[in-house]
């Protein structure tokens, strides 16, 4: 029983517990029970976030907190005001943040190793999605192709999906897979975590595995948050540690970035083109079979890896205009998350609805604005300008290009991440893979903020009370 309770506290567990069954949430066949496994999982999340409140003081020790809990409040307030037979699903909502905002990003008040978890979680993603890629070559080149209710084995609508329930999930994990790769062969992250290389075989294997299905999956958000990954890691290259330049050397060097975004934009989408192409002649004479729940049929249609839908947009700005429909409901307050589908089929042109392409607002900036109003939306944005000018800050002066840390590659994810977020669900109201691996990599990098900056014994006075600098 001791053991049980001391495993209930260990938050680290659970962290890499619930990254790994989020991860198989979107695997095809395991999604099912993985959702199971989820549910339970949540409620372990749930008691930790409360374990670290009541007796781990993570409130006094947590940087920029007041933002944080004055954004929760404004979530409960809406929530209040905007009572609806939604209100489970805010609720579940309010959780899901609270887990977000106290067990992810506030891995810095904790005291662990961090980086030896990361190591864990990296290496199980290289070799998850190294094994799973392969699985879906090997089919994708016999031809076979399952399709039942929702899961589309192999080829989602045209586009490589693999063994990934859609070919978006599918192109996001590939660019994590990266991520990956990137930091596990970075030399004093492996001093820190005091581990061994993984064989370069497995990383070639794996990058290559990674990059073929970020080009089939022809998903234009993940491949933007590859490019944006890449490019912020030129702009630290160039810009870190710098001595006084003249001018003239500053205006070469932003020339030189917005070069290098045009090319490696342009590498991308072309190399892109040409993958899909030669991979569509390649299976062309091959016939693809269908299996689906009644019939069992073989047909010769091509397969492109282009998507269906040929608006550059992706029905993206339907969805804009809805949103602005739905803002205008609550400007202040905002509407809470739970009711955007509930007052958009009450209340306006019925867009968003419980399918897979109308649920959210694919758009997290809006998802927030249009769920807790100018209010919310202005104080989390406060919120992370306040984290990343710190984070910026002690990059930026303290780490050169040869650094073999990794403090480089989460601020260069998480930018990318902020620029991925303008197209899909994935910044904040989504239990998802995605949304809290993104708060986990701002967890770490505020690990780097109690390096830099250690928690000093200054205040600011709120009537007569004494507030920790570092909580604003």
């Amino acid at each position: 029983m001791a053991k049980l309770k001391t495993i209930l506290k260990d938050t680290s567990k659970f962290r890499i517990s619930y990254l790994v069954v989020l991860f198989f949430c979107n695997v095809a066949f395991i999604q099912i029970p993985a959702y199971i496994c989820l549910a339970f999982l949540f409620c372990w999340g749930i008691y930790i976030t409360y374990y670290n409140i009541r007796y781990r003081e993570c409130l006094t020790k947590m940087r920029f907190c007041v933002w944080i809990i004055a954004f929760l409040g404004v979530n409960f307030l809406t929530m209040l005001i905007n009572m609806s037979i939604s209100l489970p699903l805010n609720l579940l909502m309010l959780l899901h943040i609270s887990i977000c905002f106290f067990t992810f990003y506030g891995v810095h008040t904790e005291g662990i190793n961090i980086k030896l978890e990361l190591y864990k979680i990296a290496k199980f993603i290289i070799y998850a999605t190294s094994v799973l890629g392969l699985i879906g070559f090997a089919f994708m080149m016999c031809g076979i192709k399952f399709e039942y209710l929702w899961i589309k084995f192999i080829i989602y609508e045209n586009r490589y999906s693999g063994v990934f329930i859609n070919p978006n999930i599918l192109g996001f994990i590939s660019v994590v897979s990266i991520f990956c790769c990137h930091i596990i062969n970075k030399h004093d992250f492996l001093v820190q975590t005091k581990q061994k290389h993984i064989s370069r075989i497995v990383i070639a294997i794996c990058l290559f595995v990674d990059m073929i299905s970020l080009l089939l999956c022809d998903s234009n958000a993940s491949i933007v948050l590859f490019i944006c990954y890449i490019v912020v890691i030129l702009v630290f290259n160039l810009f870190s540690m710098s001595v006084r330049v003249s001018k003239k050397q500053l205006f070469i060097r932003i020339v030189a970035v917005m070069c290098a975004f045009v090319y490696v934009a342009g590498a991308a989408f072309f190399t892109r083109a040409i993958c899909q192409k030669a991979f569509s002649r390649l299976l062309a004479p091959q016939p693809i079979t269908t299996t689906t729940a009644e019939t069992i049929a073989t047909t010769t249609t091509p397969i492109t890896f282009t998507h269906e839908n040929t608006n550059i947009d992706s029905g993206r700005i339907k969805l804009m205009k809805e949103s602005i429909r739905l803002f205008r409901l609550s400007p202040v307050f905002g509407i809470s998350n739970g009711n955007i589908i509930h007052y958009s089929q009450k209340y306006l042109t019925k867009t968003l609805s419980l399918s897979y392409h109308n649920n959210d607002l694919h758009n997290g900036y809006l998802t927030i604005l249009v769920s807790t109003g100018v209010l919310g939306f202005c104080i989390f944005a406060i919120f992370g300008i306040r984290f990343a000018k710190h984070i910026a800050s002690n990059l930026f002066k303290r780490q050169n290009a040869q650094s073999q840390d990794i403090l480089p590659c989460l601020f260069a994810f998480c930018c990318a991440y902020l620029v991925y977020s303008l197209f899909e669900k994935a910044l904040l109201y989504d239990i998802s893979f995605m949304v809290m691996w993104f708060w986990y990599m701002i967890g770490i990098a505020s690990v780097y903020l109690n390096k830099y900056e250690p928690l000093v014994e200054s205040h600011y006075m709120l009537r007569r009370h004494r507030l920790p600098r570092h909580m604003i």
